[in-house]
């Protein structure tokens, strides 16, 4: 997936965020609302976490230099790792928090009507979001299922939107039926309780986006059907005995190192060897343009027996 489809999502989810979050504050401000201060502070962590994404994509694309030979791509996942971080602390903390104190002291909730314009107004926006970064996703899942999907996936920016976006219509669910049910039984409590709910939706998603932004972080290999490609690519190519082991790392969303143990033929020589190294590189590189740096292990059929 391009930078420019990531940044298209990303924006989207911003704009929806921010207009959101100034009218579930003002809601919350007429109403008394625990679920609907912990709303507003969802979508005003979300807006941020927004903010960090498209810094993650800037400085993921600055060029290598000596200190960083292999460019930059990585930064994309630190920074997605700290949006996780801000989603459990600042969003899923401050909700809980909220909800409990509220339930401590709780305040008699005013007329829902605001809150419920304003939950049915933000689920649309919401709604519409969810819509972009599922559209962004889709082409890439193929015949996987969702969550394999997921998990193989090496642009964090769609899936974390995709998640952000998730847990924000079921909360704004919990929140509307929270609202609901403390005007119909005229209980405080709901109120406060939808607030905690809304807080632990956050802290899941938190653990999620985290445990995925680690194994990109922590050096993810590429995905599997890549490999596997490249793994068969590499037999068909005249000169190639066998193909011993492949070795990829995922450097960002567009970016892998490929490292290719290949045993020769027998009966080639050093010139043709490296006409066949030459043609393989040319090969994987077309088909998988992503792979940005390959490093090529010849071994012949000589050495292999030698070593036995």
């Amino acid at each position: 997936m391009s930078s420019d489809s990531s940044k298209k999502t990303i924006f989207a989810a911003m704009a929806a965020n921010l207009a959101i979050a100034i009218t579930k504050f003002i809601a919350a401000a007429i109403t008394n609302s625990s679920a609907m201060i912990s709303e507003g502070i969802h979508s005003v962590v979300d807006t941020g976490d927004q903010l960090l994404l498209l810094l993650g994509i800037r400085m993921s694309q600055k060029p290598a230099d000596e200190s960083h030979p292999f460019g930059y791509g990585q930064e994309l996942y630190f920074w997605t790792l700290i949006v996780a971080i801000l989603i459990f602390a600042i969003g899923g903390g401050m909700s809980i928090y909220e909800g409990i104190t509220h339930l401590i002291k709780p305040s008699p909730l005013e007329d829902p009507m605001w809150n419920y314009i304003v939950l049915g107004i933000a689920i649309i926006f919401e709604g519409s979001s969810w819509t972009i970064a599922l559209k962004e996703f889709l082409p890439t899942k193929g015949d996987q299922t969702f969550w394999q999907a997921i998990k193989n996936s090496k642009d964090p920016t769609v899936f974390t939107v995709l998640f952000e976006d998730s847990a924000a219509i079921l909360g704004l669910i919990v929140a509307l039926v929270g609202i609901f049910l403390g005007h119909v039984f005229n209980n405080v409590y709901f109120d406060g309780i939808a607030s905690i709910i809304i807080g632990v939706i956050l802290a899941v998603v938190a653990v999620l986006l985290a445990t995925e932004s680690k194994g990109l972080l922590v050096g993810e290999s590429a995905n599997p059907r890549i490999i596997a490609d490249i793994r068969s690519l590499s037999k068909t190519e005249p000169g190639v005995q066998n193909v011993m082991r492949i070795l990829t790392m995922q450097l960002g969303p567009q970016e892998i190192l490929l490292n290719l143990e290949i045993q020769f033929a027998r009966h080639l020589s050093g010139e043709e060897i490296a006409l066949t190294v030459e043609r393989l590189e040319t090969r994987i590189c077309q088909k998988h343009p992503e792979v940005k740096q390959i490093f090529i292990e010849a071994k012949s059929l000589v050495a292999i027996r030698k070593s036995n």
